[in-house]
Order: structure tokens, then C-alpha cells, then sequence
């Protein structure tokens, strides 16, 4: 029994690395977008206004922003304009989806952290991404 789901589990687990080289299932198992912001059961948000910053580049794997620090993501310039989506979303920005981290993202992140009881710094922390559902 031990050999059949251990064999099914290498089976399926190749059958996806190969389909996945040739992008047969990127809807099923990831979204088009890895910075699309989800709620809190993971579900796909997407917008339907399309802003200069949708066409930045991006790493392909969602996972791959949850290992990077807050200062190396900030100045990227597709992570920058989904969180200011988000925060638009949220009500806390009024300013351009530009991709730029200015003092009105900071405020607008200062805002979200008063009304979320975390401490106010102005800064990208990991409780303002959990927050905001952003890897």
C-alpha cells in the first residue's frame, strides 16, 4: 500500500514538473499574476484596470516574495504598485499605481498599521503584508 501512494505521488508529481515546462497548467495550480492580491482563503483578486505596473517584471513563483526582505521589495517596481492596489483597495491610498514607494505610500501604510493596532513605522513589515494578503 505504502508503494502505490508513494508511486502515485512521484507519478503526479512529475506529471506536473513536465506540464508545467510547457505551461499546460498555470491556470489550475497558479494564478496569472503572482502579486494578485487574495483574500484570506487564498483566493484570486484580480483587478480589472490595467496600470503601467501589471507589465514590470515579476518573479514567476508567488512563493518566491515571501524570502525576500522588505527593502529589496520595495524597490521593485511590480511589488510596489500591487501594494499600492492593495492599499487602494483598502481605502488607505489616493495617490498613482505607479510602482514608486513615495511618502504617500508610507503614510497610506502608517494608516493601515494605526487602524490595525501594529506599531507605526511608515515601513514594509510582515504584519503589513499579512494585512494586506501580499506575499
Amino acid at each position: 500500500m505504502k508503494r502505490i501512494v508513494l508511486a502515485l505521488i512521484l507519478g503526479l508529481g512529475a506529471t506536473i514538473a513536465r506540464a508545467d515546462e510547457y505551461d499546460v497548467i498555470d491556470d489550475v495550480f497558479r494564478s496569472t499574476d503572482p502579486l494578485a492580491q487574495r483574500d484570506e482563503y487564498g483566493l484570486l483578486h484580480q483587478g480589472r484596470h490595467v496600470n503601467a505596473t501589471d507589465f514590470a517584471p515579476r518573479y514567476r513563483w508567488r512563493w518566491c516574495y515571501y524570502f525576500k526582505a522588505p527593502e529589496q521589495l520595495i524597490v521593485q517596481p511590480a511589488y510596489v504598485g500591487s501594494m499600492q492596489t492593495a492599499l487602494r483597495r483598502l481605502g488607505y491610498y489616493c495617490g498613482p499605481i505607479d510602482g514608486v514607494f513615495t511618502q504617500e505610500v508610507a503614510d497610506a501604510i502608517a494608516r493601515l498599521q494605526k487602524n490595525y493596532s501594529i506599531r507605526v513605522t511608515g515601513t514594509l513589515t510582515d504584519p503589513v503584508r499579512r494585512a494586506l494578503h501580499m506575499p
